[in-house]
């Protein structure tokens, strides 16, 4: 079973070699169905064969449950994050906002993505698994990102980290999420970066 982005990819890479265009026409089914609206309780593996063109043991023979599959196609979702430059906070935060804006903009990544997130109570597995794969490596780079801040005396000393991490990805999503008489600026990375780091700055 080929796993996108989990811990356990290595360990279900083992065994007969897998097709790559079955398991992308797989993903992608997945993606695209969700993308039309369909809940993860409603999503069936019948349907996900017959939108990717396979057999339901192609499927099964790459991904044991259906929670499984979703996790490794929302996981597709989120392309890893290019190198911080390390420069200075600003710099960091402009390619961190940068590469989140790039994929907020994408209107199916975000049906899909809030389809399944609001589905803790029927799927908490899946939930947590989509946070430990999608959210949870973006939180750790975001916070090492500002806690250097903080050492290299960029930003002020009493900082709230957990704070500062909210209004950095709160604010991107309020943009992004609700709509805006001017529409969403083109710079709105850096718009968000200067305008936080106002506040957050050391005297």
């Amino acid at each position: 079973m080929t796993t996108y982005g989990t811990a356990e990819g290595a360990a279900r890479a083992a065994g007969r070699p897998r097709s790559a265009k079955a398991e992308k026409a797989i993903v992608d089914a997945v993606i695209d169905l969700m993308g039309e609206g369909i809940t993860v309780s409603e999503l069936t593996i019948e349907a996900v064969a017959a939108r990717a063109g396979v057999g339901k043991t192609t499927i099964y023979r790459r991904w044991s449950n259906k929670e499984d599959l979703v996790v490794d196609a929302m996981a597709t979702l989120k392309a890893p994050l290019p190198p911080l430059p390390g420069t200075s906070v600003r710099d960091d935060l402009l390619v961190y906002l940068g590469a989140i804006h790039r994929e907020v903009q994408d209107p199916r990544a975000r049906c899909v993505m809030g389809i399944a997130m609001s589905e803790s109570e029927r799927h908490p597995r899946l939930v947590q698994r989509v946070h430990e794969v999608t959210i949870a490596p973006r939180r750790k780079v975001l916070r090492a990102l500002l806690t250097r801040g903080v050492a290299t005396g960029e930003l002020r000393h009493d900082l709230n980290v957990d704070i500062a991490m909210a209004s950095v990805v709160g604010t991107m999503m309020w943009y992004m999420k609700w709509p805006h008489e001017d529409g969403v600026p083109g710079d709105l990375p850096a718009l968000i970066t200067d305008e936080l780091l106002t506040g957050m700055r050391a005297a």
